[in-house]
């Protein structure tokens, strides 16, 4: 067993694991720790505990130490310079001609690396837009290519639903989803009315596709012979979610909506 403290770097992000070093680290304190890419600072998500170790990535990087007032101001002067940055990349994506869009940007706590995000839907050579961007500067420079569901995550918005994103809010990580989740959930498979803002399957339909798989086992399959307190009839129609079934009786030949617990299989 381990003691770490989890971290994590945006809001949705991953939770990465780190040892948590002589400070006494609660949940919500920003931290200052030592990642591939430099020093980074992060929120403690996940205070001190023990964490078997066949489930880390050993050795674990330490935290460096608990920001301070003078690192929080940093951090928001790379906030700043990033919107800086941003325009400035756009500027020059136009005068090279490049068919890429713009997603984010990120510098490293220790400003030792500016990270541009950008979606394409082809390969771009990018070589002469970084050499400008590392003149202008003065330090390394990254581009890295994402997926429109990455740059739902990175952007924010409200889905069809009303509400905020889920990949912005709450998912640390996109998890597969399939129309077979969708047609499971007697969804209409009109992709306008499946698909998120990103134009991919929502990630909402994994959700409940579990409960799904799990109450068709329990219930009767449309067609089937079923047993109800007004006799023998064949089940019609079935509703998962409020674990009804329309069932049309077979001696009176009217349809009648039951509740899941009044029916028997024949």
């Amino acid at each position: 067993m381990t003691i770490v403290v989890g971290v994590r770097f945006r809001q949705a992000g991953k939770t990465y694991y780190f040892e948590p070093g002589s400070d006494r680290l609660e949940q919500g304190k920003q931290v200052i720790v030592e990642t591939a890419r430099g020093q980074e600072i992060g929120t403690v998500v996940i205070p001190e505990k023990d964490v078997p170790d066949n489930q880390l990535v050993l050795p674990l990087k330490k935290v460096v130490r608990a920001a301070a007032e003078d690192d929080c101001c940093k951090d928001e002067e790379n906030r700043q310079k990033e919107t800086v940055a941003y325009a400035k990349c756009r500027q020059k994506i136009v005068e090279h001609g490049l068919d890429m869009k713009l997603v984010s940007v990120e510098y490293t706590f220790d400003r030792n690396k500016i990270i541009f995000y950008f979606t394409s839907e082809e390969r771009v050579d990018f070589r002469e837009l970084v050499k400008d961007l590392a003149s202008i500067f003065k330090t390394r420079i990254e581009l890295r290519q994402i997926g429109v569901r990455d740059e739902a995550k990175y952007k924010g918005g409200i889905g069809p639903c009303g509400r905020a994103f889920c990949c912005a809010t709450f998912l640390e990580e996109f998890e597969p989803v399939s129309i077979r989740m969708a047609k499971g959930q007697n969804l209409s498979l009109n992709p306008t009315k499946i698909s998120g803002v990103c134009g991919r399957l929502m990630c909402c339909l994994r959700f409940e596709a579990s409960a799904y798989e799990n109450a068709r086992d329990e219930m009767p399959k449309t067609g089937e012979t079923v047993i109800t307190p007004d006799g023998e009839g064949q089940v019609r129609e079935i509703n998962h979610k409020k674990r009804t079934v329309l069932v049309k009786l077979l001696e009176s030949g009217y349809e009648r909506l039951f509740p899941m617990e009044e029916v028997d299989r024949a």
